[in-house]
């Protein structure tokens, strides 16, 4: 019976039976020492002459070789005792060895020392590269990610159910799959974005808490946080709910015991103007979408430093710096800015004009008092107000953005996030999460100059059909909020959620105020529509990325390294050769013709 390498120390002066890869063959004339690796770790063979069949074998074998062997459980001689591994005090002495399969040269490295390989020759090599001890630990620990998950779920009465993948294409914001249907020739089926209208149904259907670990499929760009394609999420919903607030309160556990149980990592909330938002019993605060925009540039903050953006609009209303004379300046200290070089100023200085800004005016806080260009052209008491409001001190730097609002926060939220980055305020060990709420319900799109829903057109407006009724103009309209919310971890949006638009007339009147007529809206929507005509009961849930929370717990930059079969940068998948063409064959059966390209 095959003994796994992580097994062997309870086998001393035992015939065992081990299988696996060779990790590396050395021979020092009479004896040859192989390393066998299997998925729990390394055994040392010992081959002598004394078996000639298998020294013989022993002798041809290279790299990644499959080998069993046979033979006899020993201690090594404490001088020859590894300490760099969890078998190193112990060898197998062999007494048979069977070649199982050869090997030709790697094309990559299958060990996790030494010069890694291309990204783009691991995926091509895929199977290759998951022998790597590193990417057979992300696999396994993956494993009992799920399972962690899965029991947490159980063990507050949640249901598993499974929804369709074949379903209806719908507006959830990226762009669909489609599958051309054979038996009705001129329709498509839709891989689902997320199980978002199945999970509202299955709450029509009587089901009190759903969940899954749903896979999803969204023909979005891919890049370092989002994989291509498909990914997971764990999709749940309950019934009888009526505010976000339930919801956040029952998955929030969840989030909080993977970080300080599975990852054992330090909770942490590190920027003070956040806490006013804690509420009692929880060391997650609920932001305001206004609240983040406005405090932090983006609406998904990262809470593991400060470095708020502090608003100096009054301060400068009466300048004569025209540079200042701007509907809103804003300013972020930077502690320890001041030692930035002219040339590193110059590169963040060029970062802010790729976003949209005008140029970067800083103030350096040093030991011989504040130092800039811009001095000359502000009175001592804006001087004064400056440091005052950023709280600047010597060996600190001020930065500044002046601009229509939604601009200066984007700019400064943006280089909030680079002089993180710069000043190594980021650190992996810890996990700062945070809720953000009260989402516009509308947006104005610049480029069709006209309102559109900013996020998911099935969420709850707050207040109702009665908010919708007394939203008059575009600005009352933009002022309604949607009973909708975001988990944040560590500056990453790595779950939506929201309370479910579950009554028709609601539902008519968001898409009424936009232009669209009933009769739309039941074109696209009649099943979720028709369903809850038949007595919906209020409903809510969220869908955590599970992709994007693992990344995170394990340190991992990549979301291609925590995955089995990733496709590239590009959406390929290197090892399958897809997307590729198919026959002619298959395309007459689905009535497709293929135009030719233009030139």
């Amino acid at each position: 019976m095959r003994i796994l390498a992580n097994e062997l120390k309870n086998h001393l002066k035992q015939s065992v039976t081990v299988e696996g890869w060779v990790n590396s063959r050395r021979d020092h004339g009479g004896l040859i020492f192989i390393d066998l690796r299997d998925h729990t770790g390394i055994i040392q063979l010992v081959i002598t002459p004394d078996t000639p069949d298998s020294f013989k074998l022993a002798e041809s074998v290279r790299d990644e070789y499959v080998l069993k062997a046979t033979g006899t459980m020993r201690e090594r001689a404490k001088d020859l005792i590894n300490p760099n591994i969890e078998t190193g005090t112990i060898e197998l002495v062999v007494e048979e060895l069977t070649l199982l399969n050869k090997s030709e040269p790697l094309p990559v490295n299958t060990h996790d020392d030494g010069e890694e390989s291309s990204e783009e020759l691991r995926l091509k090599y895929r199977f290759l590269d998951l022998r790597r001890p590193s990417m057979q630990g992300i696999l396994k620990r993956r494993s009992e990610y799920y399972r962690f998950i899965r029991e947490f779920m159980y063990d507050h009465d949640f249901t598993e159910i499974t929804t369709p993948i074949l379903a209806n294409s719908s507006p959830e914001g990226a762009r669909d799959f489609l599958i051309p249907s054979r038996l009705h020739p001129g329709t498509f089926y839709a891989l689902p974005q997320a199980p978002q209208q199945f999970k509202q149904l299955l709450m029509v259907g009587g089901v009190n808490k759903y969940f899954q670990i749903a896979p999803c499929f969204r023909d979005e760009d891919p890049r370092a946080d989002r994989l291509y394609g498909d990914f997971y999420q764990l999709d749940c919903e309950m019934s009888f709910v009526e505010d976000g607030e339930t919801v956040r309160e029952a998955i929030e556990p969840l989030y909080l015991s993977l970080a300080t149980d599975f990852s054992h990592k330090k909770l942490v909330l590190k920027s003070e103007p956040a806490k006013k938002y804690l509420i009692k019993g929880s060391p997650v605060p609920r932001l305001p979408y206004d609240f983040a925009m406005e405090t932090y540039g983006v609406d998904k903050p990262d809470l593991r430093y400060g470095m708020e953006l502090i608003d100096l609009t009054e301060v400068f209303k009466d300048t004569d710096f025209k540079v200042f004379k701007q509907p809103c300046v804003k300013a972020i200290c930077v502690k320890g800015g001041a030692s930035l070089t002219r040339r590193e100023i110059d590169e963040f200085t060029d970062k802010a004009r790729k976003l949209g800004a005008g140029g970067l005016a800083y103030i350096l806080y040093t030991d011989e008092g504040a130092k800039s260009p811009i001095l000359k052209f502000m009175t001592e008491s804006e001087i004064a107000d400056v440091a005052k409001l950023t709280g600047a001190k010597p060996g600190d730097a001020v930065f500044f953005g002046a601009d229509e609002r939604n601009k200066v926060n984007k700019v400064l939220g943006q280089l909030r996030i680079e002089f993180a980055d710069h000043f190594n305020l980021k650190d992996p060990n810890e996990i700062a999460y945070t809720w953000v709420i009260d989402f516009p319900f509308y947006e104005w799109d610049d480029k069709v100059k006209k309102l559109d829903f900013g996020h998911n057109p099935f969420s709850m407006p707050k207040g109702g059909l009665k908010a919708l009724e007394e939203a008059k103009t575009d600005s009352d309209k933009l002022a309604i909020k949607a009973d909708q919310y975001d988990m944040v971890m560590n500056g990453i949006e790595v779950c939506s959620g929201a309370v479910r638009n579950y009554n028709p007339e609601i539902m008519y009147k968001v898409f009424n105020i936009l232009g669209y007529n009933n009769d739309y809206v039941e074109a696209r929507f009649s099943g979720m529509l028709n369903a809850f005509k038949f007595g919906a009961p209020p409903h809510a849930g969220c869908a955590p990325g599970l992709d994007r929370i693992f990344m995170v717990l394990e340190g991992i930059n990549n979301i291609r390294d925590i995955v089995a079969f990733p496709k590239n940068g590009n959406g390929v998948d290197l090892m399958m050769n897809s997307p590729s063409p198919v026959d002619q064959t298959q395309l007459d059966e689905l009535h497709i013709a293929l135009l030719p390209e233009e030139d």
